[in-house]
């Protein structure tokens, strides 16, 4: 069985606002762990990258050791602090872009963003440098709560201005706070993805569903000794005990709630 650890960051900041502070890392923090990796032997790939590969694409194999880091929401401050250290350790990643919380969305702004956001250029110089654009909703709503046709424009939007604004496919993307369901899949699949990131917080194998392909969080209380026990995949589920047990709980009540939605007419 192949297993690659699929990374999930946020901000990148040493003054996160109350908001984005749980989710957020220290640049410091950040550059250790990349050069723990490098050190060690990990191969970093794009999300689209991995999935290419395990699927025999160009027939390009998969290195020994791949490692995939993504990059939720599209905070500014992965622009001036994060792609820095990424360029310095020569690894490329993945930034799942919210389209209606960009800094300069104008006309379609949607959505409330918790901080500074990049800006249309900075995303594309990102770009530029061999980092993936993926998508991340257009106003990072609960997607498996909205109705068919506010989900497949949430989705469309997503995508559509991403490429309109960037110039390239998009072709990956990520569910906003994690959460899908198979009706969420399949209109992921209808909207043109064909690979899709939940959270899970297990390390990713090749049997996992290409639409719900499970990542680890990297957060502002992941100490250098817990990170290299989830990369190397020891002790992963006793790191993520309490985000698993609150995950599926929640996952149970989500499903209770857009039943009760249907039966009243909201959905």
């Amino acid at each position: 069985m192949i297993r690659v650890p699929i990374l999930m960051y946020h901000s990148v900041t040493d003054s996160p606002n109350e908001e984005t502070k749980p989710h957020s890392v220290r640049p410091s923090d950040l550059d250790e762990q990349l050069a723990y990796l490098a050190e060690s032997g990990f191969t970093p790939l794009t999300l689209g990258d991995l999935v290419a590969r395990l699927n025999k694409i160009n027939g390009v194999e998969l290195p020994g050791k791949p490692i995939v880091l993504t990059f939720d929401d599209g905070y500014a401050d992965f622009h001036t602090k994060a792609l820095p250290l990424l360029e310095r350790h020569a690894f490329p990643a993945t930034v799942f872009l919210t389209s209606g919380w960009v800094a300069d969305a104008g006309k379609d702004a949607a959505g409330r963003p918790l901080d500074d956001m990049l800006s249309w250029t900075q995303a594309r110089e990102a770009a530029q440098t061999g980092i993936e654009i993926g998508g991340h909703s257009h106003s990072h709503p609960q997607l498996d709560q909205l109705p068919g046709e506010e989900l497949r424009q949430e989705l469309r939007r997503n995508k559509g201005l991403l490429e309109d604004k960037l110039g390239t496919p998009v072709a990956t993307m990520a569910y906003p706070y994690g959460y899908s369901s198979a009706r969420v899949r399949r209109e992921v699949r209808k909207a043109g993805y064909f690979a899709a990131c939940a959270v899970n917080n297990t390390i990713a194998a090749d049997g996992h569903d290409v639409l719900a392909i499970p990542r680890l969080t990297v957060a502002r209380h992941t100490t250098i000794s817990m990170f290299k026990k989830a990369v190397e995949g020891t002790a992963v589920p006793l790191i993520y005990l309490r985000e698993r047990i609150l995950t599926k709980g929640y996952a149970v009540v989500r499903r209770t709630r857009y039943g009760l939605q249907r039966v009243r007419g909201n959905v």
